[in-house]
């Protein structure tokens, strides 16, 4: 096998640009199989991160128009959801750990002659549990700030960037709207949305003071729950027991659409894996025809070899070389080709991968395992596609393979 190898070798380097434009083809396709596997791991590696930095076991009720008799209601009829009904979820429904109402609009912040505009969000204590967000300086408000509807706030890192640059933020105060607000925290980062948006770029204060002075809405509004489960096994059952508690509140039977809908962690997850395996299995389809293309090269470049090579092939023949000795041969030297393309076309993956990944900033990486099933994918299309030349080249007939010239 090793004189085989070296033959095949010998009779590459012959023609090294007849060669090197055989194994573009699996090149190609190795290279896409290389840098789609790690793209797709990467990516659902950083969406998971992203679902995950939402909070523990999260699951959020939104407000939904109710429908009457197949018909949506008259505009102002949409749901509506309340502090009150947080709290009866936290009370009844064991599986659930602990429950924030949520308010969101836009506004703009300033501080001296720097203003952004940016979300401001209103919320409860329990927000920093259920979002599992931490306070990298300063500290979250208290509970009588929000029986008094303090003027007090945190601010994300983004914020921070744009307003106060390196300075520290804490104890200073900042205008919103006609308001002065004191920060009495920085949020830690947690990057981009599963769905976009940078989750840093926000000012978080209590609901109470929110509705008070930026975002007028009735006593108790909530323009979203949010709570986290006690634990993720729990969370099916904690829709279940929400969906209950909620029914019973607005008065809604258990097969009438409610005018709330309940989202969990689990089916965003769901979902980006179903988009992110049809982009996978799309790429890998498109790298697929790549080899193929490849392969029918080496099987072309081989035939002409045969062609080429016929009376060394007699000659072979002529001094005891055997049917299996001149397939194997040739046989060799497809697969070597193809090899060839494989480790080239898995090297530049590899650099491209970690250009992608310095520019993208996901981590991404790629398996042993992954590059061991490039490399021997390119040996099988050698194998598959070097067979016939092989073949051919075996069956030739002994005398009329020395007459050819």
């Amino acid at each position: 096998m090793i004189r085989a190898i070296l033959i095949a070798l010998r009779a590459i380097t012959r023609n090294p640009l007849r060669a090197g434009l055989t194994v573009l083809g699996i090149l190609i396709g190795v290279a896409a199989v290389v840098i789609v596997t790690a793209l797709g791991s990467g990516a659902r590696d950083s969406v998971a991160g992203q679902i995950q930095s939402i909070g523990s076991n999260v699951v959020i009720v939104f407000p939904e128009r109710a429908q009457v008799s197949g018909a949506r209601g008259a505009a102002g009829s949409g749901g509506r959801l309340t502090e009150e009904d947080g709290k009866a979820i936290l009370r009844e429904a064991v599986s659930v750990a602990a429950v924030t109402a949520a308010l969101r609009a836009r506004a703009q912040v300033v501080n001296a002659d720097k203003n952004v505009s940016t979300s401001v969000v209103g919320a409860n204590l329990a927000f920093f549990t259920v979002r599992n967000w931490q306070v990298t300086s300063g500290s979250p408000w208290t509970e009588s700030d929000e029986t008094l509807k303090s003027k007090v706030c945190l601010i994300g890192t983004t914020v921070k960037k744009k307003l106060f640059g390196d300075q520290d933020p804490v104890g200073r105060n900042v205008r919103i709207g006609r308001y002065p607000y004191r920060v009495i925290g920085v949020l830690e980062t947690k990057g981009e949305a599963p769905f976009g948006g940078d989750q840093d770029d926000m000012v978080l204060m209590p609901i109470s003071s929110m509705r008070a002075r930026i975002f007028r809405t009735p006593p108790g509004f909530a323009g979203v729950l949010m709570m986290s489960a006690t634990s993720a096994e729990t969370t099916d059952r904690a829709v279940a027991q929400v969906d209950a508690i909620l029914r019973q509140r607005h008065h809604f039977a258990d097969d009438v659409p409610a005018d709330f809908r309940i989202q969990t962690q689990k089916e965003f997850q769901e979902m980006q894996a179903v988009i992110y395996n049809l982009l996978t299995v799309l790429l890998v389809f498109i790298a697929g025809i790549s080899l193929v293309v490849g392969g029918i090269g080496v099987m072309n470049i081989m035939l002409v070899s045969v062609t080429e090579r016929t009376r060394e092939i007699g000659i072979r023949m002529a001094i005891g070389a055997r049917e299996a000795d001149i397939r194997t041969q040739f046989l060799v030297e497809a697969i070597v080709l193809a090899v060839m393309g494989g480790v080239a076309g898995a090297a530049i993956g590899i650099v491209t991968i970690t250009a992608l990944s310095k520019l993208l900033e996901w981590p991404m990486a790629l398996s042993p395992v992954a590059l061991t099933v490039a490399v021997m994918t390119s040996a099988l299309t050698g194998i598959a596609f070097g067979f016939f030349p092989a073949r051919r080249a075996s069956r030739l007939d002994p005398i009329e393979a020395l007459r050819h010239e």
